[in-house]
């Protein structure tokens, strides 16, 4: 083993220090949880982490259906009103119970602007509760994907959280530390022992859970570990258990490892280029004129079109990648239809005479912000992106950085050229159509285009996607939706990439369940 390979897995058997039993599971990815405050950020692993120690109203089972959580039971009073009756008898850690006081104070404080899921619970319209163990929820407009929306909202103890002084979420784009951000209190099945940023995370089962566990798990440890060949290195030696991201170059030789198993599935996730189109110049170009060239249609088209998408696919992804021209994190959520899947061809010769109309026969400079442990292959990707751009003369200086600064960034539109991916249990467009691809309304606190991080705006396509939003009849909705995904590729307002192959990779007395949505369910796991 080289000296560097072994010195970074010694840090990480000091990290994994934590004593394991048959009832443990000791896991890894190359990136921390970002906070442990539920609503003030919307990334898969934090979600996903958060999400074993605070339960949502409803959530997903094993196939993505919606399942009852904290809401035992729902009903459609009207179009635009909701009813839900609350689980009896489930209380908080704290030891405290849980009521309609806490569903009224989450889904509020979750529509805080400083929550990264505002848009998702302002969908939810205005919450009331009507007995202690009943909410309504009053809608200004039909919202045809309610219950989905309801799943995102994590929901948090009132009493606690006032206490903490955690009333508001946290602004995690400006660095706002507080309780919340390492402290927790949910009604979930595991419950926080330890916090250690960047080091290590500790759980413990939650005795008292209302719910029934399907898998073994006492404990489980959390260890973010960068670099690809120590996570791979710590699963086969056995000091990990489960690894969540495995390198795609490692994947053939966990397959043929004696003790190791890899589980892989498509994820609900697609990868995409953004770039600012509202400046007149660039934050970060270097563009003769000082123009800003991405707010041309022929220079978004040719750097698209200078994509060797198959060669990302192959080489680089090693297989582990979907190529496509949508940009809905599914399939679905464009109707299954191909031809708003459908990528433009690669084609040099096409993107240089694009590039050439344009005014840009010598390319221009542009820095592209990408992050390097959030997505298989992250910083690759940029780097491969660089130098197919190249050849249309565009000189890309990639800036990498962890996950934690790399939001930060875009939130504050601090950004000139992007690499997203957006995706997660819902396969709707709508989850794409309100925050990503709808312009920003200036006072707006509901979160209608808070992930545009390019200024992306145009008013066709804002009049079909808010149509779409509040449309009740299906079929109606399916032309609106299909209208303005197809309005979105026409003027090739972001670049799509690819959706991810997610291989996860565990010890063979690992049984796990692989979701679509990369979301790993600790309560259905089991250590043999």
């Amino acid at each position: 083993m080289p000296t560097f390979l072994r010195a970074a897995t010694l840090l990480l058997l000091a990290a994994l220090a934590t004593a394991g039993s048959a009832q443990t599971l000791r896991w890894a990815s190359q990136g921390d949880v970002q906070t442990l405050d539920p609503h003030s950020q919307n990334e898969s692993l934090t979600n996903q982490i958060n999400g074993q120690v605070y339960e949502s109203l409803v959530n997903r089972d094993r196939h993505l259906a919606i399942e009852p959580v904290l809401a035992a039971e729902w009903q459609q009073i009207s179009p635009t009103v909701w009813r839900l009756k609350l689980r009896p008898q489930v209380r908080f850690h704290d030891g405290s119970p849980f009521t309609a006081d806490d569903v009224v104070f989450s889904v509020l404080r979750a529509r805080d602007p400083a929550s990264a899921i505002r848009v998702y619970a302002s969908a939810l319209g205005e919450p009331k509760k009507l007995d202690a163990l009943t909410v309504e929820f009053r809608l200004a407009q039909v919202n045809p994907i309610f219950l989905q929306h309801l799943s995102t909202v994590q929901i948090m103890s009132r009493a606690w959280s006032e206490k903490h002084g955690a009333a508001r979420p946290l602004d995690f784009k400006n660095k706002q530390e507080g309780h919340a951000s390492l402290n927790t209190n949910g009604t979930g099945p595991f419950m926080l022992v330890s916090r250690q940023p960047d080091v290590k995370t500790v759980y413990k089962r939650n005795p008292a859970w209302w719910g029934r566990f399907a898998g073994n798990l006492q404990q489980v440890v959390y260890t973010p570990v960068k670099s690809d060949a120590t996570r791979s290195a710590a699963l086969i030696s056995g000091e990990l258990d489960f690894v969540l991201d495995p390198a795609p170059q490692d994947i053939a030789r966990l397959r043929n490892t004696a003790g190791v198993q890899v589980v892989d599935g498509p994820e609900n996730r697609v990868l995409f280029i953004g770039m600012d189109q509202a400046r007149d110049k660039l934050l970060y170009g270097r563009v003769p004129g000082d123009r800003n060239p991405f707010k041309d249609v022929r220079v978004r088209k040719a750097l698209y079109q200078a994509i060797d998408i198959e060669t990302i696919k192959t080489k680089l992804m090693r297989g582990q990648a979907l190529p496509t021209g949508g940009i809905t994190p599914s399939p679905l959520g464009a109707y299954n239809d191909a031809a708003l899947e459908k990528r433009l061809p690669f084609d040099l010769a096409a993107a240089r005479q694009l590039m050439q109309a344009a005014g840009y026969p010598e390319g221009f400079g542009v820095t592209l912000d990408c992050p390097n442990n959030r997505y298989i292959n992250d910083e690759e990707i940029c780097l491969a992106l660089a130098a197919m751009w190249s050849q249309l003369k565009v000189k890309v200086q990639v800036n990498a950085m962890p996950r934690s600064t790399y939001f930060a960034k875009l939130e504050k539109l601090d950004t000139s050229l992007y690499l997203l991916g957006w995706g997660g249990s819902i396969t709707d467009a709508e989850t794409t159509l309100t925050p990503v691809l709808r312009s920003r309304i200036p006072g707006d606190t509901g979160g209608v285009g808070s992930w545009n991080f390019g200024g992306v705006k145009d008013a066709r396509l804002d009049e079909l996607a808010a149509a779409s939003s509040s449309e009740a009849d299906p079929k109606k909705r399916e032309a609106l939706v299909k209208a303005a995904l197809a309005r979105h590729n026409e003027l090739v307002l972001h670049l799509p990439l690819h959706r991810q192959i997610v291989p996860w990779a565990a010890r063979s007395n690992v049984t796990v369940v692989h979701r679509a949505d990369n979301w790993l369910e600790w309560s259905w796991i089991s250590v043999k």
